[in-house]
């Protein structure tokens, strides 16, 4: 694994929870693209502006591994390192419970990159991110 490139802490809110008082499965698709969201206006980028240079990233496939759960009034650091391989941006995020630091989710989500509605090996978005081949 390499190192993080980015985090970020989101709270988890009481209607994300299912009946058994804990975060229901699938908002965790929303912790893990709003982690995404949040690394690439980090990256002085916005989805915004992807959309206005025709570039247009897609998710293709998410593996995730669900370790622990997350309770009301949790809060977790959602973190990401991303390497690319081909035309795949594969992001590799995972969440901890940041009181204990105990790993919650574990996820590959992968991605590629529509320019001008074509399937392009990601070079554009790669370079307005501000990432090398190392990240």
């Amino acid at each position: 694994m390499k190192d993080y490139i980015f985090q970020v802490e989101i709270g988890v809110r009481d209607y994300e929870l299912d009946s058994e008082g804990i975060v229901n499965n699938a908002n965790y698709l929303h912790y893990l693209e709003h982690t995404r969201h949040a690394f690439v206006k980090s990256r002085g980028y916005s989805f915004g502006q992807m959309s206005a240079d025709g570039i247009i990233p897609v998710v293709s496939r998410i593996e995730v591994d669900y370790k622990s759960a997350l309770r009301s009034g949790d809060v977790m650091e959602s973190k990401l390192w991303v390497e690319r391989q081909g035309v795949r941006y594969l992001f590799h995020q995972d969440i901890y419970n940041k009181e204990n630091g105990q790993l919650v989710v574990r996820a590959i989500v992968s991605i590629v990159a529509l320019v001008n509605g074509q399937l392009s090996r990601g070079a554009e978005l790669w370079e307005k991110l501000g990432l090398d081949d190392e990240q």
